[in-house]
């Protein structure tokens, strides 16, 4: 009988979480850039083989939240860790192991189901440097699986596959069988467009920005969809770097998103990007709410329910102590 089930990748920021994700689908559903914390939600991607059908849960790094919004991005992570058939940790072994990763070894030591360390990134670490830390994640004793791989080139990530397939239970597709994702197009929309801000700004920018579709106008098929987004900021100074000397760096960010999103949608695209300054809104549970609303279209919930989402009790049962965490 088929395999079917569903495979959480966890890890720290950076580990190269959605980089594998999008590896191990064929296909760029998760937006991936060098700065941490690009991945906000968990995306659920679909891979289905003659073998049978994977639900990837490509989940937020594991850090330390100073902000609502980065509170709902580890809740996310760790639901998906306590839901999943199977937990993969992933580990950038470029990086020295320290207190995040002895946090997150402790973290999914806890999880009841199958658990693969996938030491990530051993296109960038010398083959004499792997063997001491096999040896670290085998001595924690918690995991069926320890697995060399570079999400960047592929290596070791049919071995995955192997070893995902033997220990997913049998069962029937959890979604129908042409199906890449759960999550709507607009939403997917709104993601590629803040890849552009991830790959065009520096510092503080790109933590504090986020992507809101405003309206989306299709007149049919052989005309351009319209699309107008605003790409929301916390201070009057961060939109001037938005914006740009004579609008050039949101004309660039635009360019780039209205190249992308042609490709993407194989359609001609009218984008209208507008910056607006909203004072910490990733404090705010309704712009928290409204950024969450095209992630969740079609599901039974509405924005009243993911505004009350966001206000909810930070010392929820479950939540983990993210103290020892930068």
């Amino acid at each position: 009988m088929a395999k079917a089930g569903t495979v959480a990748l966890v890890g720290r920021p950076n580990a190269g979480k959605s980089t594998l994700s999008n590896r191990l689908l064929g296909e760029r559903l998760s937006i991936v850039s060098d700065k941490p914390q690009t991945t906000r939600h968990r995306m659920v991607g679909i891979l289905t083989r003659d073998e049978g059908q994977i639900v990837f849960y490509d989940t937020p790094g594991i850090h330390r939240p100073m902000h609502r919004m980065n509170r709902e991005m580890v809740r996310e992570a760790a639901d998906a860790l306590g839901e999943a058939d199977i937990v993969c940790l992933l580990v950038d072994i470029s990086q020295p192991f320290g207190k995040g990763e002895a946090f997150l070894l402790d973290l999914v030591a806890k999880a009841k189901q199958p658990k693969i360390a996938l030491l990530n990134k051993i296109d960038l670490v010398k083959k004499n440097k792997l063997l001491p830390i096999l040896e670290r994640y085998g001595k924690a004793g918690i995991f069926d699986a320890i697995i060399p791989i570079s999400a960047e080139t592929g290596d070791g990530c049919e071995d995955l596959l192997k070893v995902l397939w033997k220990l997913l239970p049998e069962g029937e597709p959890l979604y129908d069988k042409e199906l890449l994702t759960i999550h709507p197009e607009r939403f997917l929309v709104a993601e590629r467009i803040r890849e552009k801000i991830l790959r065009e700004t520096r510092n503080e920018l790109p933590f504090s920005t986020a992507v809101l579709l405003e309206r989306w106008e299709d007149p049919g098929p052989e005309k351009a969809l319209r699309i107008h987004a605003a790409l929301l900021v916390e201070r009057e100074s961060q939109k001037k770097i938005l914006i740009g000397h004579h609008g050039d760096m949101v004309k660039t960010i635009g360019t780039a998103a209205r190249h992308d999103l042609e490709e993407f949608l194989g359609r001609k695209v009218f984008l209208d990007l507008r910056v607006r300054t909203e004072d910490d809104w990733r404090e705010n549970p309704r712009i928290i709410a409204d950024i969450k609303r095209d992630l969740h279209a079609g599901t039974t919930l509405d924005v009243d329910d993911l505004a009350g989402s966001a206000e909810s009790d930070d010392a929820e049962d479950g939540f983990p102590d993210l103290d020892q965490l930068d």
